[in-house]
C-alpha cells in the first residue's frame, strides 16, 4: 500500500486548512463572546456561556463541513483557500441550506 492509496493522504489539504480554520476560530470565538457578553451583560458567565456555545457552533461547522466537502478538497493550502475555510466554518449553516441532493 503506498501513501497515495491511504484516505488520510488523499484529505491532507482539508485536514489541515480545516484545523488551521478552527484554531483560529478559538480566539475569534473569544472576541465575539466578549463582544456579545458585554452587550447583554458584562457578567462573565454570560460572557463564558456564549463563547462556550460559539465554540460548540464552530465545532459542529467543522464536522459538517469535513463531510460535506473535504472529498472534494485536491488544492494545496494557501492563505485563500485558508481564509476559505475560515469563513466557511462560520457560515457552515448556509452550506447546508443550499445543499441539493
Amino acid at each position: 500500500m503506498s501513501w497515495n492509496d491511504d484516505p488520510l493522504w488523499r484529505l491532507r489539504h482539508a485536514i489541515a486548512g480545516l484545523a488551521l480554520a478552527l484554531l483560529a476560530s478559538v480566539p475569534v470565538a473569544a472576541l465575539l463572546g466578549r463582544w456579545l457578553g458585554d452587550l447583554i451583560g458584562s457578567s462573565y458567565g454570560a460572557r463564558v456561556t456564549i463563547y462556550g456555545l460559539l465554540l460548540l457552533y464552530v465545532i459542529a461547522g467543522a464536522v459538517a463541513l469535513f463531510v460535506r466537502v473535504a472529498q472534494h478538497e485536491t488544492q494545496p493550502l494557501s492563505v485563500a483557500r485558508w481564509l476559505r475555510w475560515l469563513a466557511s466554518l462560520w457560515l457552515w449553516p448556509l452550506l447546508l441550506a443550499t445543499h441539493r441532493p
